[in-house]
């Protein structure tokens, strides 16, 4: 009897049965594959809204928001316990709503992130500004957090 090569360029053949019961199984693996990566991109925009830096210098601390298409009326910031906390809400246009969409990657609603202070931190020096869709507050430094350089001199 002769030996039969069960080898493709693909690897070895197998039985019919074997497409039939897994097939169903591959196509939801492949799927899953598919899907897997889609919608991130919505995720992580809403992890961390409104994006910030802050930066700090010898007296201050400067926070800066990206806040596009919200107004100083659509913006609250409060100090707290060493905290800053800014918060507000982008609201939906009305026109947005009789039209659909097949792709939408704006987001709205509510929002909030807070800053940890150093402590001792006046609220009522607190000042912030908004221009261009982008938040500045300046926080300045109490004199306890301010960094002091110490001279070394011989003994």
């Amino acid at each position: 009897m002769a030996k039969q090569d069960l080898t493709t360029p693909r690897g070895p053949e197998l039985p019919m049965a074997f497409p039939r019961a897994f097939g169903s199984l591959q196509r939801e693996i492949d799927r899953l594959f598919d899907d897997f990566g889609r919608g991130w991109d919505r995720v992580s925009s809403t992890v961390a809204f409104p994006k910030i830096d802050v930066g700090e210098s010898d007296g201050e601390i400067e926070i800066t928001a990206e806040l596009p298409g919200l107004e100083e009326k659509d913006i609250s910031i409060s100090v707290s316990d060493n905290l800053l906390t800014v918060s507000g809400e982008k609201r939906t246009e009305s026109e947005r709503k009789d039209k659909a969409y097949s792709i939408s990657e704006r987001s709205y609603g509510a929002f909030s992130r807070t800053i940890a202070l150093p402590p001792g931190v006046d609220p009522a020096a607190v000042k912030a500004t908004v221009s261009k869709g982008v938040l500045k507050v300046v926080v300045p430094k109490p004199a306890s957090a301010k960094a002091a350089k110490i001279e070394v001199k011989s003994a």
